[in-house]
């Protein structure tokens, strides 16, 4: 006779993975991890936090190590999201599966309970609660959430069988046998993160998933071809942005109503400005009239212009874009000042503090 499923918890923890550099964002991480990035208006982690406690979260551990008092400054003990939170850091990089296990010393549930895993770099509009609930119906060991992509040959990809059952997790292929890769959120049984080697540099994608399957564990794949992005890259981060504040993907943290823009208490924009495409304009930024902003994050105190262009972009706190200039799927650091008729274009970045004088960098010859 089999035997009945565990009652969902009505208290469920959380970790969050929030430990990585950020190094494919900078310059905008030099200063502030990637999770806290400004996006939508509010902290990336706010959006998630915002989620989690949707799903039923009321504990989460926030698995830290780059800046990692930054965290805590920002989110304190999480009393404003209805959550208690709680840091623990890894001294040296641990991988995902050492930093889970690393975290999971702070966790106070029993061993037979769900954990929610997330990562602190990825937006989903996948329904949490669902994959909570087929993880305890289930009884799983580790339920994974897949994403279902046009192009899986640029990704590993994760076969399951007629049951919803992982069967492997297969490196690139130009031949992929599935369109469904990891997304990067799970459910763990809490024993099976406890028997995760502790202290040691562990990959729950190339050790822990793939010795659970050897092992006959039942992990399972919760599929579904919902809003996912993974925000890693500066147009991926203005993209995600952008979807949040247009409401492709909802947010309980969007401090306002979707739209074509977002501009925060504080900001002064002309209206002889066109601010489309889901851009953010921050508290205390100015942008002048005849100014275009279009699908672009102007930080806190920035500085956009009289007829300067800025598209697809993030302008870092503090910048200012001079008149004429012209900003396309670029990032400009923090404090930099772009003068008068430059272009920037192509994935451009500009370090914080830089100041390029008039005409300095252009790709046409109509200055």
């Amino acid at each position: 006779m089999t035997e009945p499923a565990l009652p969902r918890p009505d208290h469920l923890e959380a970790i969050l993975l929030v430990g990585g550099r950020g190094t494919r964002l900078r310059p905008l991480t030099l200063f502030t991890p990637k999770p806290l990035l400004p996006t939508a208006g509010v902290p990336f982690l706010a959006h998630q936090l915002a989620k989690a406690r949707a799903a039923g979260v009321t504990r989460i551990v926030f698995a830290t190590s780059y800046k990692a008092e930054m965290f805590t400054e920002a989110f304190g003990d999480g009393s404003a999201f209805d959550l208690e939170i709680v840091y623990m850091t890894e001294e040296t990089p641990l991988g995902t599966g050492g930093a889970i296990r690393n975290a999971a010393e702070a966790l106070i549930c029993r061993d037979d309970a769900p954990v929610l895993v997330l990562n602190g770099d990825i937006l989903s509009g996948h329904d949490v609660t669902a994959q909570i609930d087929l993880h305890v119906a289930r009884k799983a060991a580790v339920t994974l959430h897949l994403t279902e992509v046009d192009d899986p040959s640029r990704f590993g990809c994760v076969p399951t069988d007629e049951q919803g059952r992982v069967t492997a997790f297969l490196e690139k292929t130009p031949n992929p046998v599935t369109n469904r890769i990891n997304a990067g959120c799970y459910v763990f049984r809490r024993s099976v993160i406890d028997k995760i080697p502790f202290g040691e540099v562990v990959s729950v994608e190339r050790q822990t998933f793939p010795g659970l399957i050897e092992d006959g564990q039942t992990v399972l794949g919760f599929a579904d071809s919902t809003y996912w992005l993974d925000v890693g890259t500066p147009a991926a981060f203005v993209q995600g942005s952008a979807d949040l504040v247009r409401g492709l993907l909802a947010s309980p943290a969007l401090p306002g109503a979707p739209g074509e823009a977002l501009v925060l208490d504080g900001a002064t924009v002309s209206p002889e400005a066109k601010i489309t495409g889901g851009s953010v304009i921050g508290a205390g930024a100015t942008v002048g009239a005849g100014a275009i902003v279009h699908g672009s994050v102007v930080a806190d105190d920035a500085r956009i212009a009289p007829g300067a262009t800025v598209v697809d972009s993030v302008i870092g706190a503090g910048a200012s874009i001079a008149e004429g200039a012209v900003v396309r799927e670029s990032v400009i650091g923090d404090k930099a000042s772009i003068g008068a008729r430059n272009e920037l274009t192509a994935g451009a970045r500009v370090w914080p503090g830089i100041e390029l004088p008039e005409c300095a960098v252009r790709f046409s010859s109509d200055a």
